[in-house]
């Protein structure tokens, strides 16, 4: 974990979990609250005019987001680690909502100590006094589904150990079909019930993978041996005598929070490198281990001023079957290269396009190419992400989806690929990277882009 999380977690207030019968009301009262004001916006928007309902719209929108965002933080668990994953998306959702769930990467109110320890004692067999030289009860840090402890083992290792709530695994399906409805009665579910039905049990099964801690600590030995020979990425080993289903213990390896990374310490040319390997590392789990860290948010990475990049966390990895790979590959070279009936292809066998609709119009394609392909216009050329507005652009021409709505469907099989692409877009914009990555993805896609222009 980055450094400064410590600090903050101490002021925090402290909590204790919610029972399953709580939970189970919470959310039911928030879903029926959603519905209601989402059932009275509707009839208001019938008696006023265009400019009326639209301030409505912002109004009733704000008040259910903030509703929603309160409830989720409070429960913690599988519902908000859905609402962070929708925050990532920030100008993809409507304003209101996208800067209420922002709340949710915050810091969590931790845990109280005797829950934890009780945790401990339950997994491992032992008290932390008795497993560990020293163990810190004050949290390190505190996040959706568990929290993190300093501790030193008997053989004298710094080591942070992280911690699953109780009851956490057990309440994953009830709280997703609480929240589908809470997003269906609230009019923001606006898809075919197949396609809801894909995406929600593809979120389920990531969500289940996650919470499996003897799960994430294979994780971990899988990725650290790809990426053993990697100059300057650094991923924490565990100590597997200390680890469980729901306890894992790691190595304690620091760096500084992206919110610490600054002129005083980084150089551009030092920021430049840490970008260079960020995407690097993204392309390298995308095409060559077809695996992927998927929870790639701000505070899973930490960086150092000698341009080192820290991993952390990974419950959350998308393991991408070969084929999938390849489809992406190759939609990726049609879009690129403007051959967009070749690109409608791959998107049906992605299963992005819905098969035996019409052929997409290629204007509409080479839109999003343009769009997409600017970061890459030049070889020599630095683009510079702290001033990047692809994610305007894209907003912007989010009236244009409406058309061809009917021809897509939610892409279940790619969308830890597209949450990977878009964190790591967010990670490289707030770090000020300036850089040319033209070259690295010709090499990775095995083909020479079109000039720009």
């Amino acid at each position: 974990m980055a450094g400064s999380s410590s600090d903050s977690s101490k002021k925090k207030q402290i909590t204790t979990p919610a029972s399953r019968s709580k939970r189970f009301f919470k959310l039911a009262g928030m879903t029926a609250s959603v519905a209601t004001n989402y059932a009275a916006d509707k009839l208001r928007r019938s008696f006023t005019n265009a400019e009326d309902q639209q301030d409505r719209t912002r109004q009733t929108y704000d008040k259910m987001a903030n509703e929603i965002a309160d409830t989720l933080g409070e429960l913690k668990g599988a519902v908000m680690k859905v609402g962070q994953i929708a925050s990532q998306t920030q100008d993809f959702l409507p304003k209101e909502f996208s800067e209420a769930l922002q709340k949710l990467q915050r810091e969590a109110p931790p845990m109280d100590y005797e829950v934890i320890a009780r945790q401990i004692t339950r997994e491992l067999g032992a008290t932390p006094e008795e497993l560990f030289r020293t163990f810190d009860p004050q949290p390190y840090a505190a996040a959706s589904i568990g929290q993190v402890h300093r501790a030193v083992t008997e053989d004298g290792r710094d080591v942070i150990v992280k911690v699953q709530y109780p009851g956490v695994d057990r309440s994953v399906d009830s709280d997703l079909k609480q929240l589908r409805l809470t997003l269906k009665l609230g009019g923001l579910l606006k898809l075919p019930k197949e396609s809801v039905d894909q995406l929600f049990e593809e979120i389920r099964l990531r969500l289940n993978e996650e919470l499996d801690y003897e799960n994430e600590a294979n994780n971990i030995l899988d990725f650290r041996r790809f990426h053993k020979n990697d100059q300057g990425l650094i991923i924490p080993g565990i100590v597997q005598s200390l680890c469980s289903g729901r306890v894992l213990t790691l190595e304690c390896i620091e760096g500084d929070h992206i919110s610490q990374v600054s002129s005083a310490k980084y150089s551009q040319d030092t920021i430049n490198l840490i970008g260079q390997r960020l995407f690097r590392t993204m392309a390298d789990q995308l095409f060559k281990f077809q695996a992927i860290h998927g929870d790639p948010h701000a505070g899973n990475f930490a960086f150092r001023p000698d341009g080192t990049v820290i991993m952390y966390d990974f419950g959350c990895v998308k393991k991408l079957k070969p084929e999938i790979v390849a489809s992406y590959k190759r939609a990726l070279i049609a879009g690129i290269t403007g051959d967009y009936a070749a690109l409608d292809r791959y998107l049906i066998d992605l299963g992005v396009r819905v098969e035996g609709l019409p052929s997409i119009e290629d204007d509409y394609y080479a839109m999003w190419r343009d769009i997409f392909l600017v970061p890459f216009a030049s070889p020599t050329d630095r683009f510079n992400f702290a001033q990047a507005n692809l994610h305007q652009q894209v907003a912007a021409k989010a009236s244009t989806v409406f058309k061809y709505l009917d021809y897509f469907k939610p892409p279940v099989e790619t969308i830890f690929i597209d949450r990977m692409i878009a964190g790591h877009y967010w990670i490289m914009k707030r770090l000020g990277v300036q850089a040319a990555f033209r070259r690295e993805l010709e090499h990775y896609l095995e083909v020479t882009l079109p000039k720009a222009g």
